[in-house]
């Protein structure tokens, strides 16, 4: 990079050349490609499937697959209002005609509520019919509140099997147009809303659509307001926006010409993009006015601008790839997915650099200007008296930052995980009052399932080891503490139980007890057959016969709680329904399992992915600079605010979500660009002067001024993620934030010491 060979060079001096001689030539080439990127971009997609979400050969596909298969429930939607005359013929024929009305809507395969048993309007003569008690005793908790004013109607939405891209595409839109439908339903009725894991991924993108419109361009066009105010240009408002706009849009219109689809971590991208380009774009800045004020011909300032900073530029485009391509190591789609558009994105940066920036600069120039650096000479005392301080104190610098990542590094072994799906949105959020009505009244929200292989046909062992397994389940879940126990457990022995005249539990499997329980499933099969259907399938793919065990726990619970719990349901599963050579293993799966290990294996393959960021980076940086040694310098300062930031979160007990999960690996590789360009300046100065303070304040005064700018303006750019409803984004922005200035500190003092350290030691001035 700063001493790059003799052919190379040769490369860099003509493109440069080239760049600024047909600078309105390449321009119209750049506006053609945002034209027609923007006209491509309106086929970009959107992936709101949770099938997305995880690799294929997840092995917490197949169960959830087959749920979806075998009872076309993998989603549920709760349909819930206020009824206080629910067990009156009011309230309860107003329940009938709702369950009908959502039940006739394309896209409902079934919709289940107290209006849906055999007892008909019987169901609410609780105090004179025991059967009907029974019935609603057990449908409480699921289909009506216990307060027994709260009505509930469960929608189980269709789904196709193993639907092809096309097909799951038009599948998720219909399943929106479904889920848009019933909640248009449920606010003409009293405190009505919906809930479910399937609804909150809906408005979870609906959220992610807006951001992604709105807050990239903005933070773009807030960082280049701070710019025109420390530059004092207009054309230093316009030029950086340039290259977000078009970089942004001509990796969108690349996206959809590949077939690529936006997912749930994907809003990101466009403040990807700003900060890469702001970064660049403000070092070319810097330079570009610096040798303006030294006298330089504009046209010749700009062609020796880029000549200079040409493989700086290349060198931390490179490492931007590197740390966002190394989250396509993730297992976990979104992330993957992610790592493979930034790295598009920071390629597209450089592309509209060359494209946009030589036409901006030059544009209304008149010959040499001298540039109004009024007020700027008060941050050049600084830089210089930074450099003094630095050059007067290394030691005391290094042991003060060595200290602070120690002790911050202690609470990466504390980080805990956010698994609360309602804890992705605001407080205030539509979605999270929902999930509250729906915690407060029916108990729980985290709608999850277990499988169990039976034979044909049923008999009375296979209801009774069903019994025992809920019988095990529910005094397990609440062996500890209520709020992390299952709220609802129900299964077709449950709804036999209520039903029957003969207690099932007294039969034996024995040929009568079989033929009573035969007899039994096939009159709960014709009077109930919405529950039937829901309880008792046919995997089409291998016509295997499964029972269903449906439950309920809250959705808004600590992490560990909801792991503990999960898994405790698993082994009691694994243990009485072990894999047999004749039958496979009984399976736990839904949304409520499926999204509670999400952000746990991001976690997983972050530290993954930072590894392999920080091995390809350091390799890179090794063989640019020639250096194993500054290799190692230049990645040093860029880890530490990482460490710092995410130890300080386990300190203090912040669980961290998606938005955070992706820190690591992408703080590195956007951190380390002003490296980079600090360390080629230092080196450039160091050879051609031969003093290491006066190399330090050459490139504090170049490179340290860019950095400086191009910070304030991200920080500044990146508070407009903060507006998100969705909070993984304001995470991230708020993160992001934190670790570009984390880096910035690291830059400016960090690095310094280590150079000129290791100038000393290695005598590199010699």
């Amino acid at each position: 990079m700063p001493l790059a060979p003799s052919k190379l060079t040769s490369f860099a001096n003509k493109l440069s050349c080239e760049l600024v001689r047909h600078r309105l030539i390449f321009m119209l080439f750049g506006i053609a490609i945002g034209l027609l990127s923007v006209e491509q971009s309106r086929h970009l997609e959107y992936s709101q499937s949770i099938d997305a979400m995880f690799d294929r050969s997840d092995s917490a596909l197949p169960p959830f697959h087959r749920l979806g298969r075998t009872f076309s429930a993998s989603s549920i939607v709760l349909a819930v209002y206020d009824e206080p005359e629910l067990f009156q013929l009011t309230g309860f024929s107003r329940l009938e005609e709702l369950t009908k009305r959502l039940s006739e809507l394309p896209g409902v395969h079934a919709a289940t509520s107290l209006a849906t048993t055999p007892l008909g309007s019987g169901i609410i003569d609780t105090e004179n019919n025991s059967t009907a008690e029974n019935l609603v005793r057990l449908m409480e908790g699921y289909t009506v509140g216990t307060d027994r004013q709260t009505a509930a109607v469960v929608c189980v939405l269709s789904e196709k099997e193993q639907p092809t891209i096309e097909q799951s595409t038009a599948q998720q839109d219909r399943t929106g147009k479904t889920i848009d439908a019933i909640r248009a339903i449920m606010q003409e009725y009293p405190a009505g809303t919906i809930a479910g894991e399937s609804v909150m991924l809906r408005d979870g993108f609906a959220m992610l659509r807006r951001d992604g419109n709105v807050l990239g361009i903005t933070a773009g066009l807030l960082a280049s307001v701070v710019l025109l105010v420390l530059f004092r240009s207009i054309r230093w408002l316009f030029a950086p926006l340039a290259v977000v706009v078009l970089a942004l849009w001509s990796t969108r219109g690349l996206l959809a010409t590949v077939g690529q689809k936006i997912t749930m971590v994907s809003t990101m991208l466009s403040a990807m993009i700003t900060v890469v380009a702001i970064a660049t774009t403000v070092h070319i800045i810097v330079e570009f006015r610096r040798r303006l004020n030294d006298g330089e011909a504009p046209q010749q300032a700009l062609t020796n601008t880029l000549r200079t900073l040409f493989w700086p530029i290349i060198g931390a485009i490179i490492t931007d790839i590197i740390g966002f391509g190394s989250l396509i190591a993730s297992n976990v789609g979104p992330v993957h997915d992610f790592g493979i558009m930034t790295v598009i994105g920071a390629a597209m940066v450089l592309v509209a650099v060359g494209l946009v920036i030589p036409w901006f600069a030059l544009v209304g120039q008149n010959s040499t200007t001298n540039r109004d650096r009024q007020g700027e000479e008060h941050l050049d005392t600084y830089l210089n008296h930074l450099v003094y301080r630095i050059t007067q104190h290394p030691k005391p610098i290094l042991f003060c930052s060595l200290a602070i990542i120690a002790f911050a590094g202690v609470g990466l072994f504390q980080l805990q995980v956010e698994t609360d799906f309602t804890k992705n949105f605001r407080p205030t959020s539509p979605i999270v009052k929902s999930y509250d009505m729906v915690e407060s009244r029916l108990g729980g929200a985290g709608v999850w399932d277990i499988l169990i292989p039976v034979k044909q046909p049923i008999d009375a062992k296979d209801l009774g080891r069903i019994r025992d397994l809920e019988s095990r389940i529910r005094n397990e879940s609440t062996a500890e503490t209520t709020t992390q126990g299952l709220t609802k457990v129900l299964s077709i022995v449950d709804l036999l139980d209520a039903i029957s005249p003969v207690p099932l539990a007294e039969l034996q499997n024995s040929p009568v007890g079989n033929m009573m329980v035969g007899t039994a499933v096939s009159v709960f099969q014709q009077q109930l057959p919405q529950l039937a259907t829901s309880l008792i399938g046919t995997d089409p793919l291998d016509n295997s016969t499964w029972l269903r065990v449906m439950l309920r726990a809250r959705e808004k619970q600590p992490a560990f709680l909801k792991r503990l719990l999960i898994n405790r349901v698993r082994m009691t599963v694994t243990e009485l329904f072990p894999q047999t050579t004749t039958t496979p293993a009984g399976e736990v799966t839904g949304f409520f399992v499926l999204l509670a290990q999400l952000v746990e294996r991001m976690i997983q393959d972050q530290w993954l992915t930072f590894l392999i960021a920080a091995v390809g980076i350091f390799i890179f940086l090794s063989i640019g600079f020639q250096s194993v040694i500054i290799g190692g310098i230049t990645l040093i300062p860029n880890t530490l605010p990482i460490v710092f930031i995410l130890g300080i979160l386990g300190w203090v007990g912040e669980p961290i979500n998606m938005g955070t999960a992706m820190i690591a690996a992408v703080s590195l590789g956007l951190s380390v660009d002003s490296s980079i360009h600090y360390t080629t300046a230092f080196r450039r100065h160091l050879y051609q002067q031969g003093l290491i303070t006066e190399a330090l304040q050459a490139a504090h005064q170049t490179a340290g001024r860019a950095m400086i700018f191009s910070t304030l303006a991200l920080v500044v750019g990146f508070l407009a993620l903060t507006t998100s409803e969705f909070i993984p984004t304001v995470s991230f922005g708020r993160l992001s934030c934190l670790t570009l200035l984390g880096g910035l500190l690291g830059n400016l003092l960090v690095l310094p010491v280590l150079l000129s350290l290791a100038a000393r030691r290695f005598h590199w001035a010699s």
